[in-house]
């Protein structure tokens, strides 16, 4: 099976990771795409994080009817601090293909990830890039210890040597951000259009981000 996997802290999950997700889904013709919510996340240890039974839960409610897209618990039956390349690896041994799905920002953070160089060795990856801000620099995006190691094929993908592969995908824009969904509950502002109304009515039920 040719699948691709999204991780991500999904506090809250919103229509920006989802509608990514669908347009990879459907240009990489994979047959499903897991989501993955981390247990703890590595670079947010230091960080107010909502307890990951009401992340795990928004995310189901959210692809709820769309059999192309599941949730693992993979991350939170592990315990402690969650690690990409863990995930993946196991990924690996029940799938032919894997696709790690990342978005620009977090690509260019990668050589900070644990055990990052291992990953290209695991997994082909599909970077979403907004179309109208593309900040990927070819071979300068990557770090230097994984740019030696990879060939460049054309403007939107490169070749490991590992014989994995890395895709450039544009998706499309949408200025939405978990960050600025938890600002506007706070403040009390709509948060209507960002999140699926199942996300929005268990945000408010559940009384997450109001302090």
């Amino acid at each position: 099976m040719k699948v691709g996997i999204l991780g991500g802290t999904f506090d809250p999950i919103h229509y920006g990771h989802l509608r990514a997700t669908e347009e990879v889904r459907e240009s990489f013709g994979l047959e499903r795409v897991i989501l993955v919510p981390v247990n703890i996340p590595p670079h947010k240890k230091n960080f107010k994080v909502s307890p990951v039974h009401d992340r795990m839960h928004m995310v189901k409610m959210a692809i709820e009817g769309n059999e192309a897209l599941s949730v693992s618990e993979i991350e939170v039956a592990r315990g402690g601090i969650s690690y990409t390349i863990d995930t993946i690896i196991e990924f690996e041994k029940e799938f032919r293909d894997v696709y790690y799905l990342v978005g620009i920002d977090a690509f260019h953070e990668i050589d900070t990830w644990h055990l990052y160089e291992e990953l290209f060795y695991h997994a082909n990856f599909v970077i979403m890039a907004r179309p109208s801000k593309r900040t990927f620099k070819g071979l300068e995006s990557f770090p230097e210890k994984v740019r030696e190691k990879i060939t460049k094929i054309d403007e939107n993908t490169y070749k490991h040597v590992s014989s994995k592969l890395v895709y450039v995908m544009g998706v499309t824009q949408m200025d939405i951000s978990s960050s600025k969904i938890r600002e506007y509950v706070k403040k009390g502002y709509s948060i209507k259009y960002l999140v699926p109304p199942s996300v929005e009515q268990y945000i408010y039920q559940r009384r997450l981000y109001t302090d």
